[in-house]
């Protein structure tokens, strides 16, 4: 699919270099607008409720990019310090409410299996053809409801305002059964190992843990804080529905960069890395502003050739490598419903297909068994 070209065909190495001053002046850039528009939408809201509306989409806009320096941060490429981008990265997952090393982890094992789909099935977590004829009816027609692009929206607000919370309260109660189980169990373990030789669901590692109890202290903590300082309904209010649409918009941009027609999905058996960063990921065009604020991520190919490569230098490698990328796909912003209707994965044919034409398949199937 890569017809014959190799990954060491592409200039990469020039642009993995962090620019210390560049990745400064985008944390700042952000987070001074970010928080300048909360104390606009405190004063905004005392002379009229419609002067809030172009705040708060700014505010969804300035929290996506929020996630995007994130996201730079959990591949060690922001800053060119393992720490500091640990650091910073953390502070971004606090106002994103969501633990940014546990997110970063299972995001690098994406970049690993990227169009592998027997390892991974994208963020949705689409079902195989195979299995999707297995469900009965009534979960069918929930699996189709549930990868509706409306519900960005309710799942978007799941994903960052009560999973990481849920998680951690779930995976304490499992620590702690566990805990009781053993100590009563009298098997000659020291406390230390058994804390050791506890698998959990919820983290793989203790580290992991860390971030997600700290991250949860600091989040709750801080929606106690600006719910006094500002008023519960208030606060709750704006921070509800632009955490949602940031959500919303980097789901939407990372299901799209990897579920299209065309998209290389393939078995574990016969998978090739470089064919999954080109012909797996997208390049989604999108306008000066929207690259902006979603800093860069559109040039998508080039970040999964990669992920060493900060985002301020993702469009000139873009550039320099544009000849060995010219049978990539290429999005536009009207490209993205289209890419809503593959939502299933065919192991037959290693390609992404619609319910649609799965259900036609079928009658046909049907047709001629008959």
């Amino acid at each position: 699919m890569n017809n014959g070209v190799k990954k060491s065909d592409f200039i990469l190495t020039p642009y993995m270099q962090s620019n210390n001053f560049a990745a400064t002046y985008q944390i700042l850039n952000t987070l001074i607008p970010y928080f300048l528009l909360w104390f606009l939408a405190v004063k905004a809201v005392a002379i009229s409720f419609w002067l809030l509306l172009p705040i708060m989409v700014l505010m969804t806009l300035f929290l996506a990019r929020c996630f995007s320096l994130m996201h730079d941060c959990g591949h060690y490429s922001l800053f060119s310090s393992k720490k500091v981008n640990r650091a910073i990265g953390f502070l971004l997952g606090v106002i994103n409410a969501i633990p940014q090393y546990p997110w970063s982890r299972g995001h690098a094992y994406h970049h690993k299996t990227n169009g592998d789909w027997e390892k991974y099935r994208g963020p949705s977590g689409l079902a195989s053809s195979e299995e999707f004829a297995k469900f009965s009816p009534s979960a069918q027609w929930r699996y189709e409801i549930l990868r509706h692009p409306f519900m960005l929206f309710p799942g978007g607000f799941f994903y960052l305002a009560i999973k990481p919370r849920l998680t951690l309260i779930v995976g304490l109660f499992r620590f702690g059964s566990y805990l009781l189980t053993s100590l009563k169990g009298n098997t000659g373990k020291s406390f230390k190992e058994i804390i050791s030789s506890y698998n959990s669901k919820d983290w793989y590692t203790w580290p992991q843990f860390w971030d997600l109890l700290f991250n949860n202290i600091c989040v709750i903590s801080s929606w106690i804080f600006l719910s006094k300082l500002m008023g519960v309904g208030f606060f709750l209010g704006i921070y509800g529905i632009t955490l949602t649409g940031a959500a919303a918009i980097f789901i939407c941009v990372f299901f799209v960069q990897h579920n299209f027609e065309g998209s290389y999905a393939h078995k574990t058996e016969g998978w090739d890395y470089l064919d999954g960063a080109i012909s797996g990921s997208s390049y989604l065009k999108l306008p000066a502003i929207l690259n902006w604020f979603s800093a860069d991520i559109g040039y998508h190919n080039i970040h999964h050739l990669s992920e060493r490569i900060p985002n301020y230098n993702l469009r000139a490698c873009h550039l320099k490598n544009s000849h060995l990328l010219i049978g990539a796909r290429t999005l536009q912003i009207l490209d993205i419903p289209e890419c809503y209707k593959f939502t299933l994965w065919d192991a037959d044919s290693n390609s992404l297909i619609s319910i649609q034409s799965f259900r036609e398949n079928m009658a046909i199937a049907n047709a001629l068994s008959v």
